[in-house]
This record gives structure tokens, C-alpha cells and sequence, in this order.
């Protein structure tokens, strides 16, 4: 098999789409690429824990598959987003990179630092996002001005910035439209998202080096476990929110963010998360 852009020639594809729950069509069609784009949200959280571990986030297609796939591990965008990007490749997806820079209702000009893709089926751009945390797409939206879509109870929309030149991706909320990020058409590859991950993981400024982040969308309930703080966010808007103690963690990991930690990683991270983990900042609302 001839190299890819994505790697999907060193994927395990049955062992990929067995982890996501997937058992369809494995044509390149836009129902196929709809219903892996649920498949995935569902099935994988979003996650930092490597970098509270003291560990490098490895982005070759061996360690995503070894830790998201084989570990039933989560990740966050670039991890995602590349195990996705491949499987993708793998079932004849034409595919491209994209980066934005996350808004979250601010217009504050933040670095390119978020992964998305683009798909092409029939001359319609396809944006499919997996890899965003806790209000990411449920499905792919077609990159048009002044789509809306219903996923699940929740509303996404793509809006077109003339004064920047740059996509929204928007969510509606109680109040109005919500921007979550801004995005640009220029081709990124995996080497881009190696630069974006090395300054996400390791800056101290990053949301991520200094506290849990851990984040699963769905179609009734957003949860959210960031630092101390459990929240979950109900279609009506309404917030449950507690605190965690540490001894909670690998059980929480399990049953509400489908994440399994190993024995020895479990009381590294309550050890780890103890002492260091405690920062409940504000905003962390993927990269």
C-alpha cells in the first residue's frame, strides 16, 4: 500500500471502527461519514491526562492507535482528530487539515492552535470536527454561509466573517449565537498540528498543562471535568456542577467520559492530581 497523507495504511481499521462502535457501510459516502463522526464523539473522550503524567503527546498513528484504540484511552484535538483523520483516508475520504483559533464568545485574536478536518464528497466541503471538547459537533456541517443544524438538543452553525475572511463555527445557546471558533481554508498537515501540540502541551499559559481537562459531548447532556469542578449542561441550559475529590477520579474517567486508565496510571493521577490538579480556571473550552 502506497503512503498516505493521514497514515491510513498503518491503520488497524476493524480495530478502529470496533472501538467507535461502528458496523456500517464502509463506503465514502456522507451517510458513512455522518454516522463515523457519532460513532467517534460518542465512543472517545477528550482528555489531558498525558500532560499531568509528565508525558509527551505522541502524534505517529502507532501511539494513537495504541492509546486511544488498544488503552480505550481519550485524547484531545490533534490526537483525535489524526486517528480520525486516517480511518477516514483508510475508507477513501479525500481529506484536509484545517486549524483555527478558538473564540468561545470572545473576539480576543488567539494563536492558531485547534485541529480540525475538512472532507470533500460530490463538491460539497464537509467540515467534521471530533476533536473539540465538551460543545463539539455531533455530526459534519457543510462549510456554508448561514447553515444551521440540530444535533442531538443542541443547534451549530457556520457563519462567513467578511472583515477577517475567516468561517465561524457557532453554537446556539439561551442567549443567542455563540462563536466557538474561526477557521481559514488553508491546507494543514500533521506536521502543522506536531508545532500546535508541542506550544498546547508544554506553554504554561496553555489551558492544558496546569489542570485536568476532561470533556464529552452528547446528544441530551455536555459534561465537562475541569480541575476540581464536574459540570454538566443539560438542553434547557441548566448546570449541574460539584466538586471531585481525587479518590473519585479513575471511577468518574470510567463511567461518565469512557476513558480506562491502567491501575498504575489511575493512582498516578490521583497522587498527581492531589497536589497539582486543583486549578479550576475558567475556559477550557478545548485549544
Amino acid at each position: 500500500m502506497t503512503a498516505t497523507t493521514w497514515g491510513g495504511e498503518q491503520l488497524d481499521l476493524d480495530a478502529y471502527l470496533a472501538r467507535v462502535g461502528y458496523d456500517g457501510d464502509r463506503r465514502p459516502t456522507l451517510e458513512t461519514l455522518r454516522k463515523l463522526h457519532t460513532a467517534h464523539s460518542a465512543a472517545i473522550g477528550f482528555e489531558n491526562i498525558e500532560i499531568l503524567l509528565g508525558r509527551p503527546i505522541l502524534l505517529d498513528l502507532e501511539s494513537l492507535q495504541a492509546k486511544m484504540v488498544r488503552q480505550r484511552r481519550g485524547g484531545y484535538c490533534y490526537e483525535q482528530n489524526l486517528l480520525y483523520a486516517a480511518a477516514l483516508e483508510r475508507l477513501g475520504f479525500r481529506v484536509r487539515g484545517l486549524g483555527a483559533r478558538i473564540r468561545m464568545g470572545e473576539d480576543k485574536v488567539r494563536p492558531v492552535t485547534h485541529a480540525l478536518l475538512a472532507v470533500e464528497l460530490g463538491g460539497t466541503e464537509w467540515i467534521t470536527d471530533v476533536g473539540f471538547g465538551g460543545e463539539a459537533l455531533l455530526a459534519p456541517l457543510p462549510l456554508r454561509d448561514g447553515v444551521e443544524e440540530r444535533q442531538g438538543a443542541w443547534t451549530f452553525g457556520l457563519a462567513h466573517e467578511e472583515e477577517t475572511g475567516s468561517w465561524l463555527l457557532r453554537s446556539r445557546h439561551e442567549d443567542g449565537w455563540f462563536d466557538l471558533y474561526a477557521f481559514g481554508t488553508e491546507r494543514r498537515y500533521a506536521v502543522d498540528y506536531a508545532v500546535f501540540n508541542h506550544y498546547i502541551s508544554t506553554h504554561p499559559r496553555s489551558p492544558f498543562t496546569g489542570r485536568l481537562v476532561v470533556q464529552k459531548p452528547g446528544p441530551e447532556e455536555r459534561r465537562t471535568l475541569v480541575g476540581r469542578e464536574l459540570t454538566r449542561i443539560r438542553p434547557d441550559w441548566s448546570r449541574e456542577v460539584r466538586e471531585v475529590a481525587p479518590r473519585e477520579i479513575p471511577e468518574l474517567l470510567a463511567t461518565a467520559f469512557g476513558i480506562t486508565l491502567t491501575a498504575t496510571d489511575a493512582a498516578a493521577l490521583v497522587a498527581t492530581y492531589a497536589t497539582e490538579g486543583a486549578d479550576g480556571r475558567d475556559g477550557a473550552g478545548a485549544e
